[in-house]
C-alpha cells in the first residue's frame, strides 16, 4: 500500500538555545524561533526584549554564547555575516544604512552580489562580460527602485533621501542579492505615516508574486497584524507567546507583559 502521507516542510530558518550576554546581564535567554519558507513571520516585544540582538545573533553580527542556527537545512552559526549573506539571509537595521554620498543606483550597484567585476583577472581578460554584466544589473536596479518607488531618485544622492525612503532603498538593495529571507527590522520605525502603508504594500507584493520570506521586528501592532502569518514575542530575552496575530492579541500573558494589560 502507497504510503501517501507527507512529510512536514523543514522550516527555512531555525533557531534554537540562543543565548547571549553582556557585561553580566543577560539579553537572550535560550531562546528560540522557526521561519517557514513564503511566510510573513512577526517578532514582537517590549523595549529591551532582545528582539534586535536577536536578529543580530541570527545574522552573526554577534555571535551566541550558546545556541544553534539552521538556514535552508544548513547550520550557520558558525560563518561571518558575509557568508550568511552569500547564502540568502539578509537583513536591514533599526537606522537605515546607506553610502550618502553615492547615488541611490550605486547603492543598489554594490549590493550585487559575485560580480564578475570583482576579479582582476576577468576584468583583463574578459572585459566584454564585466560590461555587458553592468548593464544587466543596471536595468534590474532601475526595475527594483521602480518597485520601491525610487526610480525618479536614481541618480540623487542617497544623503538626501527622507527616513522612509532609505528604508524602501534599504529594502532594495536586499532584493539586489536575489535573497530568500529578509530580516526587516523595524520597517515602519520614523516613516512618515503615507509612507507606511506603501511599504507594507510592496512587502506583501514580493512575498505573494515574488514568494520572498520576511521576519519583521516591529513596534507598530497594526504593521504586525496586518502583515504577519505568525508573531513570535520575546519578553526579557526569553520566548514568551507564538501564534497566528488574533491568538496573540487574545493572549493574556502578552497583553500583561507586552501592551501593559
Amino acid at each position: 500500500m502507497e504510503n501517501n502521507i507527507k512529510s512536514p516542510q523543514l522550516p527555512l530558518l531555525a533557531a534554537s538555545g540562543l543565548n547571549k550576554s553582556f557585561g553580566g546581564i543577560q539579553a537572550v535567554k535560550n531562546a528560540e524561533i522557526t521561519v517557514t519558507k513564503g511566510s510573513i513571520t512577526g517578532l514582537i516585544g517590549p523595549n529591551g526584549a532582545g528582539k534586535t540582538t536577536l536578529f543580530n545573533l541570527l545574522s552573526n553580527f554577534i555571535r551566541p554564547d550558546q545556541g544553534k542556527v539552521i538556514f535552508d537545512g544548513e547550520p550557520i552559526h558558525h560563518l561571518q555575516p558575509f557568508q550568511i549573506a552569500q547564502q540568502g539571509l539578509i537583513r536591514t537595521f533599526q537606522v537605515a544604512r546607506t553610502l550618502s554620498r553615492l547615488s541611490v543606483l550605486e547603492n543598489m550597484l554594490l549590493a550585487a552580489q559575485k560580480q564578475t567585476g570583482e576579479n582582476f583577472w576577468q576584468v583583463q581578460f574578459q572585459n566584454h562580460l564585466v560590461t555587458k554584466e553592468e548593464k544587466e544589473l543596471k536595468e534590474r536596479a532601475m526595475v527594483i527602485l521602480e518597485s520601491v518607488g525610487l526610480e525618479k531618485k536614481a541618480h540623487d544622492y542617497a544623503g538626501g533621501l527622507s527616513g522612509g525612503q532609505r528604508k524602501l532603498l534599504e529594502m532594495g538593495r536586499a532584493l539586489m542579492t536575489n535573497p530568500k529571507l529578509i530580516l526587516l527590522d523595524e520597517p515602519a520605525a520614523g516613516v512618515n505615516p503615507r509612507l507606511i502603508d506603501d511599504i507594507c504594500d510592496r512587502i506583501l507584493k514580493w512575498n505573494r508574486e515574488d514568494g520572498l520570506t520576511f521576519l519583521i521586528i516591529e513596534h507598530n501592532m497594526d504593521v504586525i497584524m496586518s502583515l504577519c502569518d505568525r508573531v513570535w514575542v520575546l519578553a526579557e530575552g526569553q520566548n514568551l507567546a507564538v501564534g497566528t496575530p488574533t491568538e496573540i492579541q487574545n493572549n493574556s500573558q502578552v497583553l500583561e507583559a507586552y501592551l501593559g494589560q
